[in-house]
């Protein structure tokens, strides 16, 4: 996994060159980065602790925010670092790694949240089935293989990116390591690396995605068949607003940026919707499961109380 040139270290330029606003912006990022943490890890301590969200949709909740912890952890850390940095160098091997494991979780949670939203279509359509066929051992299976796909795709472009000859340039226009920043710097045929990243990350973008939407609609069918209360309605489709909000935030941004060709217009933009899905989106996941969950509040206020009394 050695590139073919003598580039041994890159330059990440970051998101701004003002240095007046690099203060702010580092006390906005790790706001950003801190609550991101502890709402995280509050729900995933939550969903282990407490007997009563050991069910498929709070399993499944659990692995997203543990995704959302790592995912910050990726990005945000380097990006605070570089702010009062006057070098702001990444080794070619840390930026290589930095590209795997921002690729590796944005695929899982890319999967993981259509499989929330498959969760959500048995427990609505076919209620009766659901204990029986989201097991315990089906959970567990469809979280394996969704870490596992996303760890092997991630790995598909660390390898081929790390092969490529850089002779251009060793600065990055991006805040962290990613293939389109990337491929602007190599030289020679970069064709199969777009291939990759158009065809098959694209793919498992807008994959995932569309599964997501087709389970709401019929989720949407199912219940206006079955429901004739708008109460009843209201409250199943309440059920599922907290992971159609997450869905809308996570792939808009994603689709937004990987199904667009690489281009040097595009930079700017991509470094806007790059903030958001890698800071913005995981600060809002557990703030939007809390305040929209009864469960988890009522977990959540359990845990307060109990701390209150120590």
């Amino acid at each position: 996994m050695l590139n073919q040139t003598s580039v041994t270290e890159f330059l990440l330029l970051g998101i701004t060159d003002i240095r007046a606003l690099q203060p702010y912006l580092f006390v906005l990022f790790l706001a950003i980065y801190a609550v991101s943490v502890v709402g995280n890890g509050a729900v995933l301590t939550l969903v282990i602790s407490d007997p009563r969200l050991h069910l498929p949709m709070y399993f499944f909740l659990g692995n997203l925010s543990c995704l959302d912890i790592c995912y910050s952890t990726v990005t945000l850390p380097k990006m605070l670092e570089n702010f009062f940095s006057t070098h702001k160098a990444i080794s070619f091997l840390g930026c290589i790694s930095q590209l795997h494991f921002f690729h590796f979780l944005g695929t899982t949670e890319s999967l993981l949240l259509a499989v929330m939203a498959f969760d959500r279509f048995v427990a609505i359509c076919r209620p009766l089935h659901y204990s029986v066929v989201m097991n315990y051992q089906l959970c567990t299976q469809m979280a394996v293989t969704v870490w596992t796909i996303g760890f092997f795709h991630a790995l598909l472009h660390s390898i081929m990116t790390s092969r490529l000859n850089f002779c251009r340039s060793n600065q990055i226009q991006h805040f962290f390591c990613d293939v389109k920043p990337l491929l602007e710097l190599a030289c020679g045929n970069t064709e199969l690396n777009q291939w990759l990243l158009n065809t098959v990350t694209g793919t498992i973008a807008t994959g995932p995605f569309f599964l997501t939407l087709v389970s709401y609609f019929y989720i949407i069918i199912s219940l206006f068949s079955k429901c004739h209360s708008c109460s009843v309605l209201h409250k199943a489709l309440s059920t599922c607003a907290s992971h159609f909000t997450v869905v809308i935030l996570f792939y808009v941004p994603v689709l937004y940026t990987y199904t667009r060709p690489a281009s040097r217009s595009a930079m700017q933009q991509d470094l806007v919707t790059a903030i958001t899905y890698s800071a913005v989106t995981p600060v809002l996941n557990p703030l939007i499961y809390t305040l929209r969950n009864k469960d988890v509040k009522g977990a959540l206020t359990d845990q307060i109380d109990w701390l209150c009394i120590l």
